[in-house]
């Protein structure tokens, strides 16, 4: 019975016209960092080149500087300081700076894509795995940006990333970030086909709920999600820690938490990073430089919304010192 209800190719026509299919995942930005006005490269250059001069260095600055600037105006002032300085600005940031202000400043001397990329090489080179970061960015980028991530992987660390991914996970938890990093393109689904490949058999038809799941058209599985709840007792988070379990269930969850919201998702990434006394810096760190050009603005927005408190005011109280200032420079003006 674990059988997989395709839709006859008469009527996927009428099923895409109630649909507005985003396949390629184009989707609209809400980022704290903006290109800043009156830029000027050889001016910011100046600013850096004495800041990281002065004795004992002048970290404000090069947070002032840096956190105000996207990653195409940060490029022009490292090729303005080059010229200027006769060295590398990456190289000279790097030997002034420490800790997890030096962390965050590399980070953002990055386009996106090629810091996605260098955290997953992070995350699944040398002993063990850390699955974590990989299923955060794996099953929360869309396909345009897993595009440019898999792109960026080749040219930075000369290695296919299908191969890496490959090497490091197993199980049906592999095939699903490989169906991920693939951009499998499938036939479109009913939500009837969930229910009969999971719920409503023992066991799980693991492979239909991965085609479903890597499909990545937001809108065509926001509307499958709504719909499965008339075929099942159980929505499909609630499905999905019924079925799966492990990292494949890590997986499932997020991908489902993304489609419903994914700036939600991410806001309870933070807040779960920063419940207890501190925080857990490599995630906080992750999320807040990855997307800061992307759509940090509309994380704060849910942040709020879901847990009474600004992310400004929960970043004030779980950090300290450079750390703290170089993600507040981040997250922009509290709204």
């Amino acid at each position: 019975l674990g059988f997989c209800l395709r839709v006859k190719m008469s009527l996927v026509s009428e099923f895409l016209g109630q649909l507005s299919l985003n396949v390629a995942g184009n989707e609209p930005t809400f980022p704290t960092v903006v290109p800043a006005v009156d830029f000027d490269p050889d001016k910011d250059a100046a600013r850096i080149e004495t800041a990281i001069k002065t004795k004992g260095v002048d970290e404000q600055t090069i947070i002032d500087v840096l956190t105000k600037r996207t990653y195409a105006q940060r490029r022009e002032i490292a090729f303005a300081y080059e010229r200027r300085a006769k060295k590398d600005m990456i190289s000279a940031l790097k030997g002034a700076l420490s800790g997890s202000l030096e962390t965050v400043i590399l980070g953002l001397m990055k386009s996106t894509a090629q810091y996605d990329a260098s955290e997953i090489r992070g995350s699944i080179k040398g002993l063990g795995t850390d699955e974590d970061t990989l299923i955060e960015i794996l099953c929360s980028r869309s396909n345009t940006e897993l595009k440019e991530i898999k792109n960026v992987y080749k040219e930075l660390f000369k290695k296919d990333l299908e191969k890496d991914v490959a090497g490091d996970t197993s199980g049906n938890f592999a095939k699903l970030l490989l169906a991920l990093v693939q951009f499998s393109v499938i036939t479109l689904l009913l939500p009837q086909a969930l229910y009969d490949a999971g719920v409503r058999i023992k066991g799980t038809d693991v492979a239909t709920w991965i085609s479903i799941m890597s499909e990545r058209s937001v809108p065509h599985l926001q509307k499958v999600f709504q719909r499965y709840k008339s075929y099942s007792p159980y929505d499909m988070q609630e499905s999905v820690m019924k079925e799966v379990k492990g990292d494949l269930q890590r997986s499932f969850l997020v991908l489902v938490q993304c489609f419903e919201n994914k700036q939600l998702f991410f806001a309870n990434r933070l807040h779960d990073a920063m419940k207890s006394k501190g925080a857990k810096e490599k995630m906080v760190t992750r999320i807040i430089v990855s997307r800061c050009e992307v759509d940090l603005k509309k994380i704060c927005s849910e942040f709020k919304a879901q847990y009474g408190q600004s992310l400004h005011k929960t970043v004030l109280e779980h950090t300290k010192g450079d750390y703290q200032k170089v993600l507040l420079g981040l997250l922009g003006q509290e709204e």
